[in-house]
């Protein structure tokens, strides 16, 4: 790392980590950013709030943020908001691309990240490719969010005859003691996206122990978790040669699932090969700083200032 004062922040849905050469005790963590509200403004409280609570001071901001897209990646912005902080530049990368430096470094590859969301990236000699991670209404196949969604739905079959019985109907009536009208408060709800993933937990739990729907549940997650893996390594391979693929996030913490995605993954294709992460996401934000220009990944990057 160069000797520039870097603070790195990996930004998700379900919370925020921070870390800077001078913060003592690990990584800063605070609440996850609010997909409904202007993410900038959100981005400058927590590099002001940092510089305060650790007195640390800061030349360069590099962040790492779940959902970034175009409209809303204008380093420029960022660092008119942070100047006052002390501020010369700011890096704003897609948390896959951190993701991915994070787990793999700067060889190829492809890491799937799946929490609340999901999103894969590859990386070749020369290109890379980004596979869903379109948000819980258009895409995020085999996340958390998808994963609650299908066990919901699976409780609300039972519940009306269309489908077999299950476990889960004992955690969603925990919540929702009338199932009828279990939709409406759901609907109701602004924190509902967290909260449909928050059944992901839920259905490992019975899929460990057994319960045929959530099993089911989860070998279908699985097999949208290696499908997207496939089709991004297919956009960036030149050659037969062989990928390292991470797995990363919450979702791979469900035992039945990890199996299912590693015999999906292993059985379609012999070049692909499941490793262990180096790291984790805010290692790869801390890496971002130091990308080399002629790496694939540094076009996935928006910056402005003196890096």
């Amino acid at each position: 790392m160069s000797q520039r004062r870097v603070l790195g922040i990996d930004a998700g849905q379900s919370g925020i980590k921070v870390r800077t050469a001078a913060a003592s005790g690990g990584d800063l963590v605070s609440p996850g950013i609010r997909t409904g509200e202007p993410l900038l403004p959100q981005l400058a409280a927590v590099v002001a709030e940092t510089v305060e609570r650790t007195g640390a001071p800061v030349d360069v901001v590099v962040a790492g943020v779940s959902g970034l897209t175009d409209g809303n990646a204008d380093a420029g912005a960022m660092l008119e908001l942070t100047r006052s902080a002390g501020v010369r530049g700011v890096v704003l990368a897609h948390d896959s691309t951190t993701s991915f430096l994070g787990a793999l470094g700067d060889r190829a590859g492809a890491v799937v990240a799946a929490g609340t969301g999901v999103v894969t990236l590859a990386v070749g000699a020369e290109t890379t490719a980004r596979v869903d991670g379109w948000g819980w209404i258009m895409g995020d196949a085999g996340s958390g969010y998808w994963i609650g969604r299908e066990a919901l739905d699976a409780v609300m079959r039972a519940y009306d005859g269309r489908g077999p019985t299950t476990e889960l109907t004992a955690a969603v009536s925990a919540l929702w003691p009338d199932l009828s009208q279990a939709y409406m408060s759901l609907q109701a709800d602004p924190d509902r996206v967290r909260l449909v993933a928050s059944f992901a937990a839920v259905v490992a739990r019975a899929a460990a122990g057994g319960d045929a729907v959530a099993q089911d549940i989860s070998v279908r997650a699985a097999h949208e978790l290696a499908q997207s893996v496939r089709a991004a390594i297919a956009q960036v391979r030149t050659a037969e040669e062989t990928f390292a693929v991470c797995a990363l996030g919450g979702v791979f913490g469900s035992a039945p699932l990890l199996e299912a995605f590693t015999a999906d993954l292993h059985a379609r294709d012999d070049s692909v090969r499941l490793v262990d992460p180096l790291g984790v996401g805010i290692d790869g934000v801390m890496a971002l700083a130091d990308l080399d220009d002629t790496h694939p990944l540094s076009l996935a990057t928006h910056r402005a200032g003196v890096i």
